[in-house]
């Protein structure tokens, strides 16, 4: 968890192309993430009580799964779109391959399926309201980004999602 947090809030905006990144953002980012990260882990240490055989539990193995699939998906989709633009660039292009054959918010996609499977595999409140929060605060980013493709790409694949694959 700490690791993802690190990676997104200090990480990350060294490697995006285009416009420079709003110190405020990275403020507020770094402000959420350690609130973020200091209630999971205060949860997890203080309150939460697993039996010994926890880690074979279905929830556990199955959130586990579902978090390294959310998080390998969340990553190559970032990578991906990394490599859209050249350095200098500004301009938006349509991003093409992995998840986002099929959704316009496969990096979205990732991360609310990460979340969802840390939720499940700690089965816990706290965990299960960030994965909540996640899905309501950039499952609208993914469709409005998705409503701005189609709007400004005359040749935008109309078959692609907002963010669930087929579905949404």
């Amino acid at each position: 968890l700490c690791f993802l947090i690190y990676l997104r809030t200090f990480i990350y905006p060294f490697f995006t192309r285009g416009r420079p990144f709003p110190l405020q953002l990275l403020f507020f980012g770094t402000l959420f993430c350690v609130y973020n990260g200091f209630l999971q882990g205060y949860y997890l240490i203080y309150c939460a009580e697993y039996p010994n055989d926890w880690c074979t539990d279905i929830r556990f193995t199955s959130g586990l799964l579902l978090f390294l699939l959310g998080m390998g998906i969340n990553i190559h989709s970032d990578l991906l779109l990394r490599q859209l633009r050249k350095p200098g660039e500004v301009t938006y292009k349509i991003p093409q391959g992995g998840l986002f054959t099929y959704v316009s918010g496969a990096n979205y996609f990732g991360e609310i399926v990460e979340w969802f499977g840390f939720a499940i595999a700690t089965w816990s409140l706290p965990a299960f309201a960030f994965a909540f929060f996640t899905l309501c605060c950039i499952g609208p980013r993914a469709y409005h980004h998705h409503r701005y493709y189609l709007k400004t790409f005359t040749d935008y694949p109309k078959s692609r999602k907002a963010l669930i694959p087929f579905v949404f």
